[in-house]
């Protein structure tokens, strides 16, 4: 994907629903494609901050997988990495699903950020931690 794409395709959902019919540019040839307005009415929902989230950690090594609960400002390890939590947000009506969490991940060993942002539990491949030995993904914010 270019960047000239990925950067207009960014800023068409950051628009609102209304104005989604716009202009998008094909990464292959330049040319662009008008597409049509959806049809689905576009809903406003809005999100609650959690005093907490649940995390799942795995050594991709030993296969060793390690729930972690903690609360905002909170920081756990899985092997050599440290894990803190910035933030949990979750939807008003959907508190069990849906929850995206801000994370911030450093490698002791080579005492460096890893990872530093959302991750969105429904869809933990979209803004993933991306290390050699571990893996981190949001499972729920902690909502008691």
């Amino acid at each position: 994907m270019s960047p000239r794409f990925s950067v207009l395709t960014l800023l068409l959902f950051a628009l609102p629903a209304s104005a989604q019919d716009a202009v998008i540019a094909s990464p292959i040839d330049g040319s662009t494609v008008i597409l049509p307005a959806p049809d689905i009415a576009a809903e406003s929902v809005r999100a609650l901050t959690a005093p907490g989230a649940m995390l799942r950690g795995l050594d991709k090594v030993s296969g060793e997988v390690v729930d972690l609960a903690l609360g905002v400002g909170e920081t756990a390890e899985v092997g050599r990495i440290a894990v803190t939590l910035g933030e949990c947000r979750y939807p008003e009506d959907n508190p069990s699903g849906e929850a995206y969490a801000w994370l911030d991940i450093r490698d002791m060993a080579r005492e460096a950020t890893v990872f530093s942002g959302w991750m969105i539990a429904s869809s933990p491949a979209l803004n993933a931690l991306d290390h050699a030995r571990y893996d981190v993904w949001v499972i729920r914010c902690s909502t008691a």
